[in-house]
């Protein structure tokens, strides 16, 4: 006989119902677990005696390791996020850029991320697929935005130009000094 999904959240943990007051010791075990320096075990006894100190009845074996459970799984995919964008961001180039796809590279991100959270419901094919419009939207906007970055850059760099070959050839500055600056606001290496 198969049962029904539910669609309430559960039962709430001993660490769920901890009380303001020890969330900044549940935080610290949590860094700890990321952390990875020291064993469960020890981070557990160490958290219970924090707990005991402000009189928080202690957190049981099960508990503890329900949530490193979790959180070590959301590490991982956190992680697999970051590996990935890692990849893609080499074939990007953040300085030609503007700020707004920027934000929105990031608001894909983040929402690609959230996807992959357990409870986030399941991405199926036309979710997947929308993503991946969303990327292509994001990386085309990068293009653009870098298209005219530059062209923008072009005329600065020309106006520039002939600024400083008026300004310059009006006050008598040889002819190998305005070249010069003209190859330093195109960016060019002067020997």
């Amino acid at each position: 006989m198969n049962t029904p999904a539910r669609d309430t959240r559960g039962r709430l943990s001993s660490l769920d119902q901890l009380p303001d007051e020890a969330q900044e010791d549940l935080i610290w075990a949590c860094q700890q677990l990321y952390a990875r320096q020291r064993t469960q075990a020890d981070i557990l006894f160490e958290l219970n005696d924090r707990l005991a100190v402000k009189g928080v009845d202690a957190i049981s074996k099960s508990a503890f390791n329900r949530k490193a459970i979790r959180l070590a799984a959301s590490m991982r995919r956190m992680q697999e996020t970051r590996q990935v964008f890692e990849a893609l961001s080499g074939h990007l180039a953040p300085e030609l850029i503007d700020d707004q796809t920027v934000a929105l590279g990031e608001f894909l991100k983040q929402l690609i991320f959230d996807l992959l959270q357990p409870g986030a419901g399941d991405l199926d094919t036309k979710g997947a697929m929308e993503l991946s419009r969303a990327f292509k939207e994001v990386v085309a906007g990068q293009k653009i935005s870098a298209d005219r970055r530059l062209r923008m850059e072009q005329e600065f760099a020309n106006k520039a130009a002939k600024a400083v070959e008026r300004i310059a050839g009006a006050r008598g500055t040889d002819a190998a000094t305005i070249s010069a600056i003209k190859a330093a606001l195109r960016g060019e290496a002067s020997a």
